[in-house]
């Protein structure tokens, strides 16, 4: 029988720590490389997860907090709605495994939407006070159940950049930015840091007065691969800030001793601060006179804030119980030929069913018509746009919603999942 002929057969799946051994040894080409994340290094598909990079990568682990920011009448109380967001972002990288997705491809676009069915109590800012806090969902004043909506497009191939906007309308709450990573392997460790068109997450809550707020990213490290078990760590500061009520948060991920265990402690300080002459970068530096609370605990568990003038922590969330949150995708048949999950279903498809070589046969098949289609672009000197948003990057960092994309936005809303096929498109 001839080779052409022989059935597609399961291979043997790889365990955690040979896909390991393998992952390190393509790395190891990288040693001295600034920015590996640039370079999109093509992956054998049985070292990556089945998940596309756009549906991976999203800040709604979470989306009540998310839909309960801005319920506070105390602009202090709103600044801890949005920490309380923060801390529950990233709950993937927390309760699951870190994994490499599919690399998104330009073009390629992903939608989904939550519904939320509770609230979440408002925080106090009276010393003695409690709550049980408890995450659950969220309800808006008429008890109805709220939607959170999520877009995402990869506007930008070298480098690899996606925007992206949350929009929850009920409570007016919206958020946007740019995604994308700048990637340094030590030899250890993969240091990872935000890269130049990320600038964090712009959150913006309509409904009083369109406060703005930026959250910008810490830099974290990807540890574990001489050992085998990869682990996400953070020691790097971060920043909240709002110049409309003048406050801003420091928040200081502290570093680990190389003999202690973990305990991914997190400090960090509330204060008030003049949008036109801050230069505090350091939570030590910040006045006392000026501090509104203060922040402690662990992002892998338990976080506390203490009011100025007391010295009893109120628990701000708990991370121990909590687990990502399952979206709402469009049904398949309403899905374009590049939203995420029908764009890579064939690779999803073998991978799932251990069939690696027809998984990267077929992924390398995606990666050269990449290629060929920019040829073409670039043969015809014609510049590839987005359809969602309305340019690759901005030099500010916010994505703007196209007419298309406030349109997507919509039919998220209203469960009306009907779009027409692109004439131009990357993937």
């Amino acid at each position: 029988m001839s080779s052409s002929s022989t059935p597609d057969l399961p291979e043997k799946a790889p365990d955690e720590s040979s896909k390991l051994k393998t992952f390190l040894s393509i790395l190891r080409k990288f040693v001295g490389v600034s920015d590996i994340a640039s370079v999109r290094f093509s992956l054998p598909a049985q070292l990556l997860e089945p998940t596309p990079n756009l549906e991976y990568w999203n800040y709604l682990d979470r989306p009540e907090t998310f839909a309960s920011i801005g319920k506070s009448e105390d602009p202090l109380g709103r600044m801890l709605e949005v920490l309380r967001f923060w801390f529950t972002k990233d709950l993937k990288y927390i309760k699951g495994k870190p994994c490499k997705p599919y690399n998104s491809t330009l073009g390629e676009f992903f939608r989904c939407s939550w519904e939320v069915h509770s609230t979440l109590p408002k925080l106090p800012l009276l010393a003695n006070s409690h709550t049980a806090n408890g995450v659950s969902s969220v309800t808006d004043d008429t008890g109805k159940p709220v939607k959170v909506c999520f877009l995402t497009e990869q506007t930008s191939h070298h480098p690899p950049v996606s925007a992206f906007y949350i929009d929850c309308p009920e409570t007016g709450v919206s958020a946007r930015g740019f995604d994308q990573i700048s990637a340094k392997f030590t030899g250890t460790s993969i240091r990872v840091s935000p890269g130049q068109h990320n600038l964090g997450i712009f959150l913006n809550i309509s409904q009083r007065d369109d406060e703005e707020y930026q959250l910008t990213h810490p830099a974290a490290h990807l540890g574990g691969l001489l050992r085998g078990a990869l682990s996400i760590s953070v020691s790097d500061t971060c920043y909240i800030v709002c110049a409309k009520t003048g406050i801003k948060v420091i928040l200081q991920y502290l570093e680990e001793g190389w003999i202690s265990r973990a305990q991914n402690k997190v400090e960090g300080v509330i204060f008030r601060y003049n949008p036109d002459e801050d230069t505090i970068t350091r939570v030590k530096d910040v006045p006392e006179s000026d501090v509104l609370a203060k922040v402690s605990g662990s992002w892998h568990g338990q976080l506390y804030y203490t009011l100025a003038g007391s010295s009893e922590p109120q628990l701000l969330i708990d991370i121990a119980p909590l687990f990502p949150v399952a979206k709402s995708l469009p049904p398949e048949e309403t899905q374009l030929s590049n939203e995420s999950r029908k764009f890579w279903s064939g690779v999803t498809e073998a991978i799932l069913e251990k069939r690696y070589s027809q998984a990267t046969k077929l992924k390398q098949e995606i990666e050269e018509r990449q290629r060929e289609k920019a040829a073409e672009r670039q043969a015809k000197n014609e510049e590839w746009k987005p359809r969602f948003f309305t340019g690759a990057v901005t030099p500010m960092g916010k994505p703007t919603l196209s007419e298309e994309g406030l349109k997507a936005l919509e039919g998220l809303r209203n469960a009306n999942y009907e779009l027409k096929e692109s004439e131009v498109k990357g993937a």
